[in-house]
C-alpha cells in the first residue's frame, strides 16, 4: 500500500471512531493534512534516536477564528511519538488546557508548549525531545553551554540558545518563560532535554538537528583534543553575533549574491 494510501485510509478510521465517541462534542474540526504532517514529523523525530518511551512531544499551532491564539495539535500521553498514529492526536486550546478535539490527556510538558505559543505569536510549532549526547554532554559537569564550532547552528537557529538550571521546572511553572523566550529558538533545559521553536515544524525539527549535531561535535572535539594535546578552534563571539545577524537571509535569501552584506 502507498503511503498517501495509507495516510487517507488511517484518516478515514480515526474519523470514523471520533464521530462513534459520544462523550466528548468536538469543538473543532480535525485537520487530516495537518495531523498527517504531525505524524511524519514524529516518526522522523524517532528515527533520529530521540524517542526512547512515551516522554518527549511536539506541538503545531492552527488558526482558527474562534480562537485569538489558534489551536494546538499535540500528542496525547501514555504513548510515544515512535508509536503515534493520527488516532493519538488531540487538539487543546492554547492559553488552557482544554481538550477541544479527542478524549485523551496530554502530558505536564504540554503546558511549557502551550506558553511558547502564546507567547511568541511568530512561532507556529515545538519539539521537546530528551537527547542522550545533551544530557552526558552537560551531566558531566565539566560544560556549561555549547560552543560554536560550525557555520550550521547560529544560521540555522537565528538566536542564541537560553539555558535553564535543573533546578527550574517550567513545565509545571511556566511563569519565568516570559522572561526569555523571546530572546532565543532553542531552550535547553539542564538535565532534562531540548526544546525548539520554529515558524513551522520543519523549521523547528532542524534546529533540533543542528543543536543536537553541535553537542556531538563539542563531545567529538574535546575527545580528540585531549588526546591530541591542541586547541580546539571553537568560533569567536564577534563572529557568532554576525551569522546571528544575517541568519534570515541565508537560510531565506531573496538573492543570490552579497547575502551578508551590510545594506
Amino acid at each position: 500500500m502507498n503511503s498517501a494510501k495509507a495516510v487517507q485510509e488511517s484518516t478515514g478510521m480515526w474519523e470514523a471512531r471520533a464521530r462513534r465517541r459520544n462523550n466528548v462534542t468536538d469543538k473543532v474540526e480535525f485537520d487530516a493534512e495537518l495531523g498527517a504532517s504531525f505524524v511524519r514529523y514524529a516518526h522522523m523525530v524517532a528515527r533520529r534516536g530521540y524517542v526512547h518511551n512515551t516522554l518527549g512531544n511536539m506541538v503545531i499551532r492552527k488558526s482558527h477564528p474562534d480562537f485569538e491564539h489558534g489551536v494546538a495539535y499535540t500528542k496525547h500521553a501514555e504513548i510515544s511519538l515512535e508509536e503515534m498514529s493520527l488516532e493519538n492526536i488531540v487538539i487543546t486550546d492554547i492559553p488552557t488546557s482544554r481538550l477541544l478535539h479527542g478524549e485523551a490527556m496530554t502530558s505536564v510538558g504540554h503546558n511549557l508548549n502551550r506558553e511558547i505559543l502564546r507567547l511568541r505569536p511568530d512561532i507556529n510549532a515545538v519539539i521537546h525531545v530528551h537527547d542522550d549526547a545533551t544530557l552526558a554532554y552537560f551531566g558531566s559537569g565539566a560544560f556549561e553551554e555549547v560552543r560554536i564550532l560550525s557555520l550550521d547552528m547560529p544560521f540555522i537557529h537565528g538566536k542564541p540558545p537560553y539555558y535553564l538550571p535543573a533546578d527550574m521546572d517550567v513545565e509545571s511553572d511556566v511563569g519565568p518563560v516570559r522572561d526569555f523566550i523571546g530572546g532565543t529558538n532553542c531552550v535547553v533545559l539542564l538535565g532534562h532535554g531540548v526544546t525548539t521553536l520554529g515558524r513551522t515544524i520543519s523549521e523547528a525539527y532542524h534546529r533540533l538537528n543542528s543543536f543536537t549535531s553541535e553537542v556531538r561535535r563539542n563531545i567529538i572535539a574535546e575527545q580528540i583534543a585531549a588526546t591530541r594535546g591542541s586547541r580546539i578552534r571553537y568560533r569567536g563571539q564577534d563572529e557568532i553575533d554576525h551569522m546571528y545577524r544575517f541568519a534570515e537571509r541565508v537560510i531565506y535569501p531573496d538573492r543570490a549574491e552579497d547575502v551578508m552584506a551590510e545594506d
